[in-house]
């Protein structure tokens, strides 16, 4: 099949935009069947508002992760950790848990 750039406006800032031959081309080797509603640029803002594009400790739905804090069982430095410690077996940081692995 033959593809011809077109050009579709976006559903969210109503700008005209080219969706290229290429572009289609891989829609249909995905198996998308649908043209895009929004142009490049609203796409990522919205893939970074679904997805979150901050540090792993955050997610856009939950807020801030709860950390605590605790003194590691083996080099007794302070850290956090995103669980809280029941006291029956020692936290260890970062550090101390990758080379114990």
């Amino acid at each position: 099949m033959t593809y011809t750039e077109k050009s579709l406006q976006c559903s969210d800032c109503g700008k005209s935009f080219p969706f290229t031959a290429e572009e289609q081309e891989f829609f249909a080797t995905k198996g998308f069947t649908n043209e895009p509603k929004r142009c490049p640029s609203c796409r990522s803002t919205r893939r970074a508002e679904r997805f979150g594009n901050s540090s792993s400790s955050y997610n856009s739905n939950r807020g801030p992760r709860q950390m605590y804090p605790v003194t590691c069982g083996q080099c007794k430095t302070q850290t956090e950790v995103p669980f809280q410690p029941r006291g029956d077996r020692p936290v260890l940081c970062r550090d101390c848990y990758t080379k114990s692995k």
